[in-house]
């Protein structure tokens, strides 16, 4: 029997709380904690360990373009076809769930999903315009031929569009970690635990 992706506000009386579903494949946890920890190394270690924020920075890139595959291949919950929702729909969730009556999502919920597109996009931008300006400042990575003969206000302006993506991420980690907070005491239920373990409940 397929679990529908959205469980829908009323459940029925008889589902048994307690039934666990996987939701989140092998990949995708893995995905997720290993882009968190590769970001945050290359955001905390700055230019004072340039081979580390270097290495973690291509790491990110790596991590999304498969990413991106597994979003069209991947397990069910693992698709863009599963939550990438038109703003009309992100809206009114949003609008649902200040009134704590959103519906609950087995997968990434409207809102969760926009958060999801945002996030690789602006990692993209962050990870290429480092190489950018590795290339340019360093004469080294993938993008040196490119960059060769880049002028110093070149270079200046490229380190400024990379610092601002990185902050620009930096802050959506924390928006997501607090519609994390949010949906997990909406619906009583640990999200951070279910992107370890990959189960959740299948009732609401």
């Amino acid at each position: 029997m397929t679990i529908p992706t959205q469980i829908p506000t009323e459940s029925t009386s008889t589902a048994n709380p307690n039934t666990q579903v996987r939701v989140w494949d092998r990949f995708i946890r893995a995905f997720h904690w290993t882009l968190a920890a590769a970001f945050m190394t290359a955001f905390i270690v700055e230019d004072d360990l340039l081979n580390v924020h270097v290495n973690a920075g291509y790491l990110v890139f790596i991590l999304i373009a498969v990413r991106i595959i597994w979003g069209v291949i991947g397990s069910e919950y693992a698709r863009f076809s599963d939550f990438v929702r038109q703003p009309r729909e992100i809206m009114a969730y949003l609008k649902a769930a200040l009134t704590h009556q959103a519906p609950r999502y087995l997968g990434h919920n409207p809102a969760g999903g926009a958060m999801v597109i945002v996030m690789l996009l602006t990692l993209t931008a962050t990870a290429l315009s480092g190489m950018a300006l590795y290339g340019a400042t360093e004469f080294a990575g993938p993008l040196a031929g490119m960059m060769s003969g880049a002028s110093e206000a070149t270079g200046e302006a490229i380190e400024e569009v990379h610092e601002f993506f990185a902050n620009f991420t930096l802050a959506l980690v924390f928006f997501h970690l607090a519609g994390v907070a949010f949906s997990s005491l909406s619906h009583r239920e640990n999200l951070i635990g279910a992107m370890i373990t990959g189960f959740k409940r299948s009732a609401k």
